[in-house]
């Protein structure tokens, strides 16, 4: 039962949710059981959604049972029934809480019809109309069809006196309207035309019975017309005279029009009098590519073009013959046929000198096949691959099985989780040369040579041949370089947004950061924070509590106000401790601290494979190293490490 004063406050409260689950209402109660709590239109249940927790003073807090999700519109009414159990006895002692419930629940349903009349739509309190008798005075009472689909659509108009309200038109006209509004604009701007054009109607009615004529006259352009009608009477006997001959043109109409149909091949042969001239001058090529047809039917014989699958006999329905070819399109190969082993791979299945594949086992099977984990089908040339399984090269035919150029068979169950890398070389033949044959000289490097002699390499153990700086021949260098790996890790400044909301707390407003009563706040250097308040408590920062109020004054470096409802602070390094209150009014707000940002960022720093250099002050700004080589010798200069090949 009420025991306290009842506040002059709106019995309504509404929230735009941050994802939180905590919910204040400065407007007071007897009982959770007289609040309703809607998400966005929809009407909560407590228990089954929230739970509620009331202060002293009949004020609480609306607890979701999962976070809201940001965006959604938390509404929070109050809902006292309007019903009264308690009965006063004539001569009976009344208990004064019993009596100070009663007042305050008279007051609390004013409260609640005040809420809902401020948002029902209401006359103006200056408009000249009472609320008792008739015509321009009375209620103005909101029209109703018994018949409910003659409400359908209609729009609410005010009767032809002006003073009461009636169903008037649908919206179907206003819709149709709508929808050609830019054709009404446009007829609005030729209302003078118009006009003129409804001036000279029966003219128009002449000029419409002439169609047919105006049709044909449509495809003749104006000048032509004006041409016509210059021409003199000369010009006419001119054409008379020469009667026989259109007569001939005439009599010759068809062949005409014959070619002017045409018209787009004769064009497209003018066009192309360039490349029949190259034709012609070609004469004797093609004369001879038609001597040697029986040649070219021989390669066709031969060659049996692009197809997904092997062939089985030639085109003509003929066995197939040895030295045959054809491109599979399902392996992007050309084929050869053997007439003792079939079709076979006519170069090697890898474009190029290797190819690289990796599956991660999912599993215990024994065969690899299809795509590995970057989606590329697994193809080789038997027994010219290298398997690593976990790592640990695999004896081919003892440890695996590589004949089949798409699968590879372990002799042992692979594990779930296991790791195989494949390394596949491509084939290929040399011309069938004796080495014999080459006695002297040097092959070079534009012949795949190394342009090295014996004496060249009297010495070099141990060295590999590089490409040199013209990139048209091989040196010999040493076979490894540093590799060094710095981290370096700083702060990446960010944006973050907070809502300021103000709630009475025992009777005096508090700022809420974000559903949190006064929260200390946490404003890392370098960051920049957007707080949204309302526009009635103006949100400032001081380095004194309370700021104004304490004796303090606004802190400015990097704030900016950017609204009536917003201020945005960029928190500058060095930046003190600060405060946050309320301009107009004391003992509303909290501290908010400024600490120095921790480090979010890894930058990793390398020497690519020994192609760059990192000097002294490079390295000494590293948070930390990883330094990876072979065949180095190392020493320490100055407290760094250095590394010799």
């Amino acid at each position: 039962m009420a025991t306290f004063n009842i506040n002059a406050v709106d019995r309504r409260i509404q929230y735009t949710s941050t994802g939180q689950t905590a919910f204040n209402f400065s407007f007071q109660v007897n009982a959770s059981s007289e609040l309703q709590v809607y998400i966005n239109d929809t009407l909560k249940t407590e228990t089954t959604h929230y739970s509620v927790s009331l202060n002293t003073d009949g004020t609480g807090t609306v607890t979701f049972g999962s976070a809201t999700t940001a965006g959604e519109i938390i509404t929070i009414i109050g809902d006292q029934p309007l019903s009264r159990t308690t009965v006063f006895q004539t001569g009976q002692t009344n208990n004064p809480t019993t009596l100070e419930t009663e007042f305050d629940n008279v007051l609390i349903r004013q409260q609640q019809l005040k809420e809902l009349t401020d948002r029902s739509i209401q006359l103006k309190v200056t408009t000249p109309r009472t609320v008792t008798g008739s015509g321009t005075s009375g209620p103005l009472e909101w029209p109703y069809d018994a018949t409910v689909s003659n409400n359908a659509d209609k729009v609410i108009a005010y009767d032809s006196n002006g003073t009461s309200l009636i169903l008037g038109p649908t919206t179907t006209g206003l819709t149709t309207l709508a929808g050609i509004s830019t054709e009404v604009q446009a007829l609005a701007g030729i209302a003078s035309n118009i006009t003129t054009a409804a001036g000279i109607a029966s003219n128009i009615t002449t000029v419409a019975g002439l169609s047919t004529q105006i049709t044909n006259l449509s495809g003749v352009s104006a000048s032509d017309l004006t041409t016509v009608a210059g021409i003199g009477g000369t010009v006419l006997g001119n054409v008379s005279g020469a009667a026989t001959a259109i007569n001939a043109v005439n009599s010759n109409l068809v062949a005409i029009n014959a070619v002017n149909s045409n018209s787009t091949n004769i064009n497209a042969v003018s066009a192309a009098n360039t490349n029949i001239t190259n034709v012609n001058n070609a004469l004797a090529n093609i004369n001879q590519v038609a001597s040697n047809l029986s040649a070219i039917s021989d390669f066709a014989g031969i060659y049996l073009g692009a197809q997904s699958s092997n062939p089985t006999q030639d085109p003509d329905g003929s066995a197939l013959d040895g030295g045959e070819l054809f491109f599979d399109t399902s392996s992007n190969q050309l084929k050869v046929y053997s007439s003792s082993s079939g079709w076979q791979n006519a170069g090697s299945s890898i474009n190029g000198t290797s190819a690289r594949f990796t599956f991660t086992i999912s599993g215990t099977p024994t065969t690899i096949s299809g795509n590995d984990d970057v989606g590329t089908a697994l193809s080789y040339s038997p027994n010219f691959i290298d398997i690593y399984l976990n790592g640990v090269k695999q004896v081919n035919g003892t440890d695996v099985t590589v004949t089949s150029g798409n699968s590879l068979v372990f002799a042992s169950a692979l594990a779930n989780g296991d790791v195989v890398d494949c390394v596949a070389f491509g084939t290929f033949n040399v011309a069938n040369i004796a080495a014999s044959a080459i006695t002297s000289g040097t092959l070079g490097s534009a012949r795949g040579g190394t342009g090295k002699t014996t004496s060249d390499l009297s010495g070099q153990a141990g060295k590999a041949l590089v490409v040199n700086s013209s990139q048209n021949g091989f040196d010999l260098a040493n076979t490894s370089s540093a590799e060094i790996y710095g981290f370096k890790k700083s702060f990446t400044a960010s944006t973050l947004n907070r809502t300021v909301t103000v709630v009475s707390v025992g009777g005096s407003n508090k700022y809420f950061i974000d559903g949190v009563q006064q929260d200390t706040l946490e404003l890392l250097e370098g960051n920049t924070y957007v707080f949204t308040y309302p526009s009635g408590h103006p949100f400032k920062f001081s380095t004194t509590s309370d700021g104004s109020h304490g004796g303090g004054s606004e802190y400015t470096t990097g704030v900016t106000h950017n609204s009536s409802t917003q201020v945005t602070i960029v928190v500058a390094t060095g930046a003190p401790t600060l405060y946050y209150y309320c301009s107009s009014h004391s003992g509303m707000g909290g501290q908010a601290n400024t600490p120095i940002a921790s480090p979010n960022t890894l930058q990793v720093i390398t020497t690519g494979g020994g192609a760059d250099n990192i000097d002294a002050a490079t390295y000494d700004s590293f948070d930390d190293v990883i330094f990876a080589s072979t065949g180095f010798t190392f020493s320490l200069s100055n407290g760094r490490l250095i590394a010799n090949v």
